[in-house]
């Protein structure tokens, strides 16, 4: 059938590179949807508490460490080891870190990071030595997300060493140079400015795309100009009251030559595409150097360092698969995969000198002394699974899962999962999904994009195999291999 003009998608706005749109569009997606995160995407600290206390009892341990050498060091320069340590700031490493020690958490979610961090770190802190020196800020550039963290209920009980930055991650503000202990960015990254580039015979070029909405949209709208204009403004207040758009959004791709003027670091990434193959796009993460760069002005000398958790590759051929997903989008949000390589060629071209990448189920378990797995890699490996369940009938293997770990799963924090039913599901099946949810305890799987351990499968063992799980398969799924993506552990300083 042919399509009439008014049928076709209409154009609002012009080509203009990715990572423009990308950050005009994610603008967009927080004041549209930013009450409703969870509704489009988890991250393993929205509920879970298990990369928090790896967090809280890594730090706790390296500052302690770091406070005995220092004691040690006072102690053979005229000072006896029962004098008090003097309180200055940091002008050598022979003097310790002062009252407060600061911690940034960038792009703070809903605050469950912070609250888990803060709460673990004075459980395990018995002496007081550490947490309350302790002072905790949470920085976006998002009002309403801040608002939201700081309210978390476990933060109530730490209030006294947590504040709010509302601005931008690139230049901290009201926050001195050289001052900060810790840096944490949880699956932040993705979310930040990424263009797309590939080499093209001598040239390296990148992704240029211009937004459109679907003809059916447009033809309901009543005053398009206006709708134009405030997209264009990213007027929020005006959005609002127009039918939901970001979904549907159809975006028209080109390549052009990459203006160097707008980028920085051209020679650390020209010197990285000589190991590309030719017309394959691969991801430059410009919003996660612009943290590093960040970091390097803020961190104080001798620092714990600088953490950050997201989902890409270090693996140079996973880079070259011309095939391999580089973003996703969800709610109309674009995420992009990390360029874990040429992140590290960026923080060591910025001087950071110590730079470790490991896979963040790793770095999890070594906190535990255990081995790890998340939920979802737990539910890949049960034979049903798969694209041929419908969503209810996923939905009830995760509920069915959820419910197999709780008999032995005990979490330190009391909440409820939260799992909205499926529409879909026939009646009686959603009459036994709703059973399935209201069974679940208080102290139970939180989430499910969560961590559980090698001994928590052992002891729920016969209850998951009662559902089909064969327990050879998850142990095979416990010591798998890194797959072509996946959620890393970046450490700087």
């Amino acid at each position: 059938m042919l399509q009439t003009i008014d049928d076709l998608p209409q154009p609002i706005g012009e080509f203009k590179p990715l990572d423009q749109w990308q950050i005009h569009v994610n603008r967009l997606f927080y004041g549209l949807r930013g009450d409703k995160l969870r509704s489009y995407y988890q991250t393993f600290a929205s509920a879970d508490f298990r990369l928090a206390h790896a967090l809280a009892a890594d730090y706790f341990e390296r500052v302690t460490k770091r406070d005995a050498a220092v004691k040690r060091e006072a102690s053979t320069v005229n000072r006896s080891p029962s004098d008090p340590l003097p309180l200055t700031p940091y002008p050598s490493p022979l003097t310790p870190y002062p009252s407060p020690l600061t911690i940034l958490e960038w792009g703070p979610g809903n605050g469950n990071l912070a609250a888990c961090f803060l709460s673990h770190l004075k459980a395990i802190d018995r002496e007081g030595a550490v947490y309350p020196r302790v002072r905790y800020l949470m920085v976006d550039w998002e009002p309403s997300v801040l608002e939201g963290a700081l309210a978390h209920p476990d933060l109530a009980a730490h209030r006294d060493r947590v504040e709010v930055r509302c601005g931008s991650i690139e230049q901290v503000a009201g926050v001195g140079e050289g001052t900060v202990d810790r840096i944490i960015c949880n699956e932040l990254w993705s979310d930040l400015a990424t263009k797309l580039m590939a080499k093209n015979a001598g040239d390296l070029e990148e992704e240029y795309v211009r937004p459109n909405v679907s003809g059916a949209f447009h033809s309901g709208i009543q005053d398009w100009s206006s709708f134009v204009r405030a997209f264009e403004a990213k007027d929020i207040a005006y959005l609002k009251q127009c039918s939901p758009f970001l979904d549907d959004l159809v975006w028209e791709k080109e390549h052009r030559a990459v203006e160097w003027k707008q980028v920085p670091y051209r020679k650390t990434i020209v010197e990285f595409f000589t190991q590309i193959d030719q017309q394959v796009l691969v991801p430059v993460n410009l919003g996660a150097f612009a943290t590093l760069k960040e970091a390097t002005r803020l961190l104080a000398p001798n620092a714990i360092g600088f953490s950050a958790f997201d989902a890409g590759t270090a693996d140079l051929k996973v880079l070259n698969d011309p095939n391999k997903p580089c973003y996703g989008q969800f709610g109309g949000q674009y995420s992009f995969m990390i360029n874990f390589l040429l992140v590290e060629a960026v923080a060591r071209y910025l001087g950071m000198t110590h730079v470790t990448l490991e896979l963040q189920r790793e770095f999890v378990g070594r906190s535990l002394n255990t081995n790890v797995i998340t939920l979802m890699d737990l539910l890949a490996v049960h034979p049903s699974a798969g694209p041929k369940l419908r969503p209810w009938e996923q939905d009830r293997l995760v509920l069915k899962t959820i419910k197999a770990l709780n008999e032995t799963y005990e979490s330190p924090y009391r909440r409820r999962i939260d799992f909205p039913l499926p529409k879909d599901a026939p009646p009686d099946e959603r009459e036994t999904l709703s059973a399935l949810v209201r069974s679940a305890k208080d102290n139970g799987i939180p989430d499910t994009v969560a961590y559980v351990t090698e001994e928590e499968l052992a002891c729920a063992r016969k209850a998951l195999e009662e559902i089909g799980y064969d327990f050879e398969a998850i142990t095979m799924a416990l010591y798998a291999p890194p797959g072509p993506i996946e959620y890393y552990h970046v450490a700087c300083r």
